[in-house]
């Protein structure tokens, strides 16, 4: 057992890796529970991967359609459309070929942890590996404070273990945890990874996900907006991933 400061400042202290002691020699899957997680998360990675020539697979878990869900504009259908799009323009900004993209479509906020919906994701995610000769996965920090980050950690967890690859962790609301947060686990292994030459275009990505800035669905007083305090967390010249 461990508080969230104490590994706030290991993270912060991990020492520098390399794209492949992050993403492993081929190529890996970026398993994002929303659209912007990518970004949030491994904007840097997949900027520095796809400059380098071996651009990732971004897989997206959820529909993204619980952001907004009192939206008289912004349907469930069009909502699910507009995020799409944002995410399909933020990973172009990015460098990610369209074609490397895939959207699984799971409801936002009810990603399977366990059960048949959370075999049948699980098998999607073991062909994608199969299909682009992934060697890691990448997925949320388990402990992450909300469902669907930690759906997709079971979920990369059990893929990984199926398909004999790595699993590395990256934190994304892990970083807002209160410093006296308990967290039941030890300190993990991990890296740095330098993104600050990417830094501008993984700024531009994240204001793609422009519904999650209050700037398009301005109907629902309930909807979601992105706060200040992540936004800090992660616009900084280095991504956190870790070993689970």
């Amino acid at each position: 057992m461990t508080t969230a400061g104490r590994l706030h400042a290991h993270w912060r202290a991990l020492p520098v890796g390399s794209l492949d002691d992050v993403a492993g020699a081929g190529t890996c899957p970026i398993l994002a529970p929303h659209p912007d997680d990518e970004s949030l998360g491994c904007g840097g990675l997949i900027a520095a991967c796809c400059a380098a020539g071996r651009p990732p697979v971004v897989v997206i878990l959820t529909d993204g359609s619980g952001s907004h869900p009192n939206s008289r504009l912004h349907p469930r259908p069009r909502l699910v459309a507009l995020r799409e799009a944002e995410a399909t323009e933020a990973v172009g900004i990015l460098g990610l070929p369209r074609e490397r993209l895939i959207f699984l479509g799971e409801p936002d906020s009810k990603a399977p942890h366990k059960g048949p919906r959370f075999a049948a994701v699980t098998r999607r995610l073991i062909d994608c590996i199969g299909s682009f000769g992934c060697t890691t996965i990448l997925a949320p920090w388990r402990h992450d404070p909300h469902c669907d980050h930690s759906a997709a950690a079971c979920l990369a967890s059990e893929a990984a273990c199926i398909a004999g690859i790595r699993h590395v962790a990256y934190p994304v609301w892990g970083w807002t945890l209160a410093a006296d947060t308990p967290i039941p686990e030890r300190a993990s292994q991990g890296w740095r990874l330098h993104v600050a030459p990417h830094l501008a275009a993984k700024q531009r990505a994240i204001a793609a996900h422009a519904s999650q800035h209050g700037r398009l669905v301005v109907d629902d007083p309930t909807g979601f907006d992105l706060p200040a305090t992540l936004l800090r967390m992660v616009d900084g010249p280095w991504e956190t991933f870790l070993l689970p």
